[in-house]
């Protein structure tokens, strides 16, 4: 698949400081990079362009028609087929121009702009979405990233216990079990990092797969913001677009009940005649409806009835987003509260716990499994510590991102 030079030039002025050196990447470059090299945006783009030319027409009145004809040529007898004898033979040559009026020009070019509103807006919904999953896998990369740190931290202290245990037991101051038990920890952390690796990799793959760099060093998120219900609902990409498909469905529905009218066509012709004076014609044409009522009040009414449903898909998204909305900001003021009682009843103790142990084994009044133990329950409390920061910021990171705001591209 091929790149527009342009685009590739600005994506790969983006990309150069990262490509050239390891430079850590920003939650804020990353979601920069998302929209710039997404192809469902770069579509969308194409949408409000197709859009945008085909609205300059709408109010255009339509091309003019050029008649030429021959009229009472003879058929038979001496003079048949020819132009010059019969004094009725008249060569004609003629145009006429169907005739929109204002109100029907007005209402055409409401609804191509209706048209270009919507298309402008699923731009911005692309872009967007673009934002959002890129910013959930730069969430699941960095905090990958910070459990791999743990786990990595727990193999090497699992290593170090389980070598002072066989210099211990060499010494004859340990005990087998002791070195067989860390044996078995230290199989277990090895397994532990090597899960958390794996899942590393699936997180670094899905991030690159939107901003195109390999996450090699991450900077930590910031706190964005929080939209209010109303500023949330009101930029929903759902209900924003589905209130551009009301506004597109009522254009249309005036466009159908103009055409009540019927539009007139003028035409103007001028005949040649050999031998006598030339003619001129002026006419109009008039379309008649004959039942309106069966026909063009029924094309009215339909479309009418596109505009109520247009509305009620309107009023089931906006019923969706504040349920939305509201189950998002509950889940990340409960997540909000679990951090902080977690980190206060079961991270601070896990820390102290550690430091007993290892004041204990330090005195020679403890065992290297306990401090193993005590070492590896700390290392749990802080990957499920980090488990509801990266659930949290999931959930702020959907509350701020998925509606439309003023930073996503026009």
């Amino acid at each position: 698949m091929s790149i527009p030079f342009p685009r590739a030039a600005a994506l790969a002025a983006a990309l150069l400081p990262y490509l050239a050196v390891a430079t850590p990447l920003s939650f804020d470059t990353a979601l920069q990079l998302a929209v710039q090299r997404s192809e469902t945006a770069r579509a969308a783009r194409a949408g409000v362009l197709s859009a945008t030319e085909a609205s300059r027409a709408a109010a255009q009145f339509p091309d003019p028609t050029l008649r030429i004809g021959i009229d009472n040529l003879p058929a038979t007898g001496p003079d048949r087929f020819h132009t010059t004898r019969d004094s009725m033979t008249m060569k004609r040559i003629g145009i006429s121009q169907e005739w929109l009026s204002a109100d029907k020009r007005a209402a055409r070019q409401a609804a191509a702009d209706a048209s270009v509103d919507r298309e402008a807006v699923q731009a911005r919904v692309a872009a967007a979405d673009a934002r959002l999953q890129a910013a959930l896998a730069y969430l699941d990369a960095f905090y990958a990233g910070e459990t791999l740190k743990l786990s990595t931290l727990m193999e090497h202290h699992a290593h170090e216990e389980l070598e002072a245990s066989r210099a211990r037991l060499s010494s004859a101051v340990g005990n087998s079990q002791d070195v067989l038990a860390l044996a078995g920890a230290r199989g277990i952390s090895e397994d532990e990092t090597a899960e958390v690796r794996q899942q590393q990799n699936t997180a670094r793959v899905a991030f690159e797969r939107w901003v195109g760099v390999p996450p090699d060093e991450l900077m930590p998120p910031g706190v964005i913001p929080l939209p209010t219900e109303q500023s949330y609902i009101a930029s929903h990409p759902t209900v924003a677009a589905m209130q551009r498909d009301v506004d597109m469905a009522r254009r249309a529905a005036d466009v159908t009940a103009s055409n009540r009218k019927p539009n007139w066509t003028w035409e103007v012709a001028y005949g040649q005649r050999t031998g006598y004076s030339d003619m001129v014609s002026v006419g109009v044409s008039i379309p008649l409806p004959v039942a309106p009522g069966e026909r063009q009040d029924r094309d009215t009414a339909s479309k009418l009835a596109l505009v109520e449903k247009a509305e009620a898909d309107l009023a089931e998204a906006t019923r969706v987003a504040i349920a939305e909305y509201r189950s998002l900001y509950g889940d990340a003021q409960r997540l909000q509260q679990r951090i902080d009682r977690y980190g206060s009843g079961v991270v601070v103790p896990a820390g102290q716990r550690t430091a007993a142990a290892t004041a204990a084994y330090q005195s020679n009044q403890g065992s290297l499994v306990v401090l193993f133990e005590a070492r590896h329950a700390e290392v749990e409390a802080r990957r499920k510590l980090l488990t509801l920061q990266r659930d949290l910021a999931k959930a702020r990171i959907q509350l701020a991102l998925r509606p439309l705001t003023a930073e996503v591209a026009q």
